[in-house]
């Protein structure tokens, strides 16, 4: 029996049903910015959402206060520390690696001690978008920058403290990360001297 192609009607709609899903999510997208103080943001240079620091939690994530009052944990882009506790990640980052468990959180626990010493509790930080707003766990997704203007994600890089994690759509800087990193682990800095 032949397979009947659908009648040009549903294609259409069905056309018509993506496109509108697709405006729906840069709309919220485009919302969600605005709260996140974006529509203030014209104060710092390319709409650069300031942001105070309330608490590092390692190497790669940190909880701070919006203009609103509002705090969030952000996640910075395009970056990633070794696990400063033991959990699956350290775990699975170990076997993965063929490094041992405690050598992972020992590396993890001097990446968080080098972000908090760039951004302690009280400094104000401003954060970037990318395409993507959040992750799966909810962190806000940013690129984040010091008060005098170097970027944390790119300084974690440079110092050797963190290892390039590209995931699509966020991807405007992965190819200045994969060049920084190359040349931490050539100086053999941070975590590339073990």
């Amino acid at each position: 029996m032949r397979k009947k192609n659908p009648p040009l009607l549903w294609k259409l709609f069905s056309y018509g049903l993506v496109v509108l899903v697709l405006l729906t999510y840069v709309k919220r997208s485009e919302e969600q910015f605005k709260r996140l103080g974006g529509a203030n943001a014209k104060e710092s240079s390319n709409d650069r959402i300031p942001c105070v620091v309330v608490k590092v939690y390692d190497g790669d994530t940190f909880k701070c206060r919006l203009k609103s009052g509002e705090e969030v944990k952000v996640r910075l882009i395009g970056v990633d520390t070794p696990e400063s506790r033991k959990n699956r990640k350290a775990y699975r980052d170990a076997r993965r690696s063929g490094m041992d468990i405690e050598e992972i959180i020992e590396m993890g626990r001097k990446a968080s001690r080098f972000t908090k010493k760039l951004i302690p509790p009280g400094t104000t930080v401003y954060l970037e978008t990318d395409v993507q707003l959040h992750d799966r766990y909810g962190r806000l997704l940013a690129y984040v920058y010091l008060p005098d203007g170097r970027m944390l994600n790119e300084v974690l890089l440079e110092e050797g403290y963190a290892t390039v994690y590209t995931v699509p759509p966020n991807v405007k800087y992965a190819e200045r990360f994969r060049k920084l990193q190359r040349k931490a682990m050539e100086l053999g800095k941070g975590l590339w001297a073990e």
